[in-house]
């Protein structure tokens, strides 16, 4: 037997209601446990019960389109695509409860999703936009990942990888982090500013936050995705030459 929120639950993607940005807003204007709970089921109607529909949409399209290895799960819960509106506060200065935006992964490998090589979208006060890659390298990646940057066929690779996202369109390259080549790499090889990420991944230029209540951000999450796939791609080999050394 179906729970009402099931039976409310579209299984085709038109887009999210104009009130899941209106909730989005007020949310920015009221980041309190008390005022979420007040509204709860307000993000469970307009955003949650649209997420599903979004995260096969879109991982349909990446599947077919760029990898069949992609992966996309529709649970709601954090498990899936779909990232929990709760943050985090352990370690942060900033201790307001809730995300302000909504957020949606869809990875490719074994690892713990956010440390395999993956597709983002998000949208909140911010606008909306996409990134690629990884955000920050397990330890065991960060190691070939160095050896990677500086062998003769991952190397240049990698750099064609930047070059075909970067004609793609205003797409922007991060994850320099380290200020020093690390210990045992040239500190004048050619790609040595490589050598001092701590991350590799690439974001979209922002968009109207307004498209997202349209099925066509679909298409313009797709088309993101594809233009930034070939860094994605590359970081999906760097598995296999992690496995190979």
């Amino acid at each position: 037997m179906q729970s009402e929120g099931e039976q409310l639950m579209p299984t085709q993607f038109d887009g999210f209601p104009p009130e899941a940005l209106e909730f989005l807003y007020e949310l920015t204007q009221n980041n309190n446990k008390a005022w979420f709970d007040a509204n709860k089921e307000r993000y469970k109607r307009t955003i949650v019960a649209y997420a599903p529909a979004f995260a096969a949409a879109l991982g349909e399209r990446l599947k077919s389109g760029v990898s069949p290895d992609i992966v996309y799960d529709v649970r709601t819960n954090g498990a899936g695509s779909m990232m929990r509106i709760y943050r985090d506060t352990r370690f942060s200065k900033d201790k307001t409860p809730y995300k302000t935006n909504v957020a949606f992964l869809f990875w490719e490998g074994a690892r713990k999703k956010m440390e395999n090589p993956s597709f983002g979208f998000q949208f909140g006060d911010f606008g909306a936009g996409l990134y690629a890659g990884i955000f920050r390298f397990p330890k065991e990646t960060l190691a070939a990942y160095r050896d990677a940057v500086v062998d003769d066929k991952m190397g240049p690779a990698l750099e064609d990888a930047i070059v075909a996202v970067k004609r793609a369109g205003d797409y922007e390259i991060e994850g320099l982090h380290y200020k020093r080549t690390p210990r045992g790499y040239d500190a004048d090889h050619p790609r040595a500013e490589l050598l001092r990420h701590n991350g590799l991944h690439a974001y979209s230029p922002k968009f109207d936050i307004q498209l997202v209540t349209t099925p066509e951000i679909i298409d313009i999450c797709y088309e993101h995705c594809r233009n930034m796939a070939p860094l994605q791609q590359w970081l999906v080999r760097l598995e296999r030459f992690a496995k190979s050394r």
